[in-house]
């Protein structure tokens, strides 16, 4: 075990699940829960295993998981595209924004009559609410990772002269992708629920169907099943994107694939230990610091002395011993001037 813990404590989100799973298989062996009502844990693994066996598992799961990231996927694109747009351009904010927050506001299972109305009992209509129930949690996500970006990085990007298209590569989207994260990871909760609504209204397949079909014949063993499954889901699904996505607590440098160092940061901190245990110790005598006025040794006082004043062209011997004049600060004209004439010498063959 590691000195600081840190073996054990990724083992720590476990804990509560097995409490929970041990009260369960008490309360219901010991007749405090009736099994009809609630089955015993092992009961529920018997039945799983058998589903599993018997593939019948494996092609709901797949049809499920089908229409679920066909609905994420058309959702988010939409939602990510109009959050970008809102955000960036002001006419398309009026334009659109006010409309989607009246229709933000509505729930979007209040509308499953009208959706089987308009698509039936087909798959269209589970993936519409699907795509319905992403859309919105990626939307406004987006609108305010993209509203969120520093004004001076836009600033240095126009200096710059940066294209439209560069300015989203280097600056936009890089800036708004932590809000864009979290927008998916609260997606991927409403999408599954979505879907478990969606499936148990007039479907023949999915996860959903089948949690329905058994309760049709009292095999709460099998519903439990089911709910666990979309649990276990919805887990995997989360647990991606904060991979994906570098979330990690900042406060564990090594914990997860985002804490490690890539080679050149390992590199320089290697470089950085080497010199800080390469240089001189604090009790080595230093050189005494000249203050104001001053002479450097064997100069005059007044013709040789060092001033020590703030701002440009500080610590300079000047004759006379006054200190050097401050340099006017750099204006926007000249950053621009130099960054046009740095990217000239760039584009030179």
């Amino acid at each position: 075990m590691r000195p600081d813990g840190r073996s054990w404590s990724q083992w720590l989100p476990l804990l509560l699940p097995v409490l929970l799973v041990a009260i369960w298989q008490w309360s219901t062996t010991s007749g405090a829960i009736s099994s009809h009502v609630l089955p015993t844990p092992i009961s529920v693994a018997m039945a799983t295993w058998s589903l599993v066996r018997s593939g019948e598992l494996l092609k709901h799961l797949l049809i499920s998981a089908g229409r679920a990231f066909a609905g994420f996927a058309i959702g988010g694109a939409i939602g990510f595209g109009l959050g970008v747009a809102n955000g960036y351009w002001t006419l398309s904010e009026r334009l659109f924004d006010t409309t989607l927050q009246m229709v933000r506001n509505v729930p979007h299972l209040a509308l499953i009559p009208m959706v089987i109305i308009w698509f039936g009992l087909g798959e269209g209509a589970k993936v519409f609410l699907v795509a319905l129930g992403v859309f919105f949690p990626v939307y406004v996500n987006t609108f305010h990772g993209v509203r969120s970006i520093d004004p001076a990085l836009v600033e240095m990007a126009r200096v710059f002269e940066l294209s439209r298209f560069e300015m989203f590569r280097r600056v936009i989207l890089p800036g708004a992708i932590p809000s864009v994260m979290v927008g998916l990871r609260f997606a991927l909760g409403l999408m599954w629920l979505t879907l478990i609504v969606a499936e148990t209204i007039g479907a023949d397949s999915g996860i959903g169907y089948l949690a329905m079909s058994a309760r049709e014949f009292m095999r709460t063993d099998i519903v439990v099943a089911s709910i666990v499954v979309y649990a276990l889901l919805g887990k995997w699904a989360e647990a991606n994107v904060r991979l994906h996505g570098g979330a990690r607590d900042p406060r564990d440098p090594g914990g997860g694939r985002a804490g490690r160092p890539r080679g050149r940061a390992r590199r320089r901190g290697r470089r950085r230990r080497r010199d800080h245990r390469d240089s001189p110790s604090p009790s080595a005598p230093r050189e005494p610091v000249r203050r104001h006025g001053d002479a450097a040794p064997g100069s005059h006082p007044r013709n040789g002395a060092i001033v020590a004043t703030a701002g440009y062209g500080a610590g300079r011997a000047r004759p006379g011993g006054r200190p050097r004049p401050r340099a006017r600060p750099p204006s926007l004209g000249d950053t621009r001037r130099s960054a046009r004439e740095s990217r000239k010498s760039l584009e030179r063959p």
